[in-house]
């Protein structure tokens, strides 16, 4: 019913927009169709020893339109993400890859100084945004909209804007529920995405219990339930290191601009339900461990920091782009654990004509063998874009987890940009910020720091206006600490890890006209 009208609604304003009579430059209408050929031979994590490579493409397929008004602008995205011959694609829809809505919101001006016709003053430009949208700030590593992931990320929130005089203040709030159904009572998260079946403790397929999060060693159906284990989702929440989605948040940006030197402050409160440990089951047939959300109360996350970036010259000569950031994080985790993290970042760009380099150095806090388990100083680096910052790889602070010990990231860049094509060069040596309790060998009390080298390569050329083909290679020098920390053994898997794909962006603009040459 939900595909049939967004298709109705969707093929309503194609038709509106389509009459001559409408057709004006307040409305914009997108679309993309992006295919990802990929060959995963260790990607986010070390194969087996003795497992071969895997192969597929998968599809983002998008239409965006658009509306602006002097005073309301208004925005709808829809997308269908699948892979090249699921079964979803001609039999079903139920594991959840079917047509979404990505964005849809409005933002509503309240002041702005140029526009006359609005009689409130005082600040050069307030307004409101309210809806699905991307939350996007900086160069994306707490707050991004993940775009990399055919899925992308949006939030449900509200956000009220203001500029002036060169400040930029963004406030933001999201409160986040499962159902809206009669005879739901308080605010607690209703426990949802789990999936029909799941395995007990004695290795038994049962029914998921009603109103409970499974949990399970490996964190998957396939893993027998345990009461430390990890929840079992039927389609993991995109959230960087959380599986849970947060109840509800509140955020702060502060910017402002001093010459070339751009400084800009942000809070972020995300609040995750509490929840307490239940079992179903008897010994003789098995328990299917997990956790109730009918507990009162939130744990609330605090993240708060300062970002610093500034130019020096310019292309012509030799232009320095520096970058610097502290971030930290307090109060309580999901978990309700106390939370005390920090992560800072260095970066230095020199470029000179076409080329551009330089070095960097990011730090993510990680437990040590001796932290307590009431607490926790893993810095999470909230909702951004991982993928851009630790490797094209993908093994950190993505869906496949992050090191108990933190992250060091020693790390260079080099870019070649032509007008029609680029090619860049990432080398990166990761190692951990703490030390890491070594369980796999007794003789040694921690393992090596030394997470390995990993190098990306990218060529991206632009066919014409709507079409651009991306070539990309990442090779991953690993070793047993790298395993033990992805996978929790030594010497089970293979140390060199590769992955390569090809990528097809088309993003028309049916509004397009291509300018035409008067003849003298």
């Amino acid at each position: 019913m939900l595909k049939k009208l967004i298709f109705m609604a969707v093929s309503g304003i194609v038709c509106f927009l389509v009459n001559p009579f409408n057709s004006t430059a307040q409305f914009s209408l997108q679309g993309q169709l992006r295919t990802r050929s990929e060959v995963r031979d260790g990607l986010g994590t070390l194969n087996v020893k003795g497992t071969d490579a895997a192969f597929f493409t998968s599809q983002r397929a998008r239409l965006t339109f658009g509306y602006k008004w002097d005073r309301v602008n208004f925005n709808l995205s829809v997308q269908d993400i699948r892979v090249w011959g699921q079964d979803a694609s001609s039999i079903n829809n139920a594991d959840g890859n079917k047509l979404m809505v990505h964005e849809a919101w409005a933002e509503v001006t309240l002041m702005n100084v140029a526009d006359t016709t609005i009689k409130t003053k005082g600040i050069d430009n307030l307004s409101f945004k309210i809806g699905r949208q991307a939350l996007i700030y900086d160069d994306v590593r707490l707050l991004g909209d993940l775009d990399w992931l055919q899925q992308a990320r949006r939030h449900d929130a509200l956000l009220i804007k203001a500029l002036h005089h060169g400040w930029q203040v963004d406030l933001g709030v999201g409160f986040n529920q499962n159902s809206d159904g009669f005879g739901i009572t308080g605010t607690n998260y209703i426990a949802g995405n789990v999936p029909p079946y799941v395995t007990n403790s004695m290795g038994a397929l049962v029914a998921t219990p009603a109103g409970l999060i499974p949990l399970s060693a490996t964190g998957t159906m396939g893993g027998k339930s345990s009461l430390t284990g990890s929840p079992v989702l039927a389609n993991a929440v995109s959230t960087n290191g959380m599986n849970q989605q947060y109840k509800s948040m509140q955020m702060a940006y502060i910017s402002r601009k001093f010459g070339q030197t751009k400084f800009a402050g942000l809070f972020f409160k995300d609040d995750f339900s509490k929840y307490r440990l239940d079992s179903v089951g008897g010994a003789s047939s098995g328990y299917v461990f997990g956790r109730r959300y009918d507990v009162k109360g939130v744990n609330s996350r605090l993240t708060y920091g300062l970002m610093i970036n500034g130019t020096i010259g310019n292309a012509s000569g030799l232009k320095k782009q520096w970058q610097v950031g502290a971030y930290f994080q307090s109060g309580k985790d999901r978990d309700g654990k106390d939370l005390t993290a920090s992560h800072y970042t260095a970066s230095l760009t020199l470029q000179k004509g076409k080329f551009s380099f330089g070095p960097g150095y990011d730090y993510l806090s990680g437990n040590t063998p001796t932290t307590p388990g009431t607490e926790n100083h893993r810095f999470d680096p909230l909702y951004g874009t991982p993928h851009k910052h630790w490797g094209y790889m993908d093994y950190y602070y993505v869906g496949t987890g992050s090191p108990v010990g933190g992250l060091q990231d020693y790390y260079f860049k080099v870019k070649y940009q032509a007008n029609a094509f680029f090619l860049s060069l990432d080398a990166h040596n990761f190692r951990l910020a703490e030390n890491v309790a070594n369980a796999a060998d007794p003789d040694k009390a921690t393992i090596d720091k030394n997470l390995g080298y990993e190098f990306d390569f990218i060529a991206n050329y632009s066919l014409n206006k709507f079409t651009t083909l991306e070539l990309g290679y990442s090779f991953m020098k690993a070793n047993n600490s790298t395993e033990y920390v992805k996978r929790g053994t030594m010497d089970q898997a293979r140390h060199n890890a590769n992955w390569a794909y090809l990528m097809i962006n088309i993003r028309p603009d049916f509004f397009f006209t291509k300018p035409v040459a008067i003849k003298q």
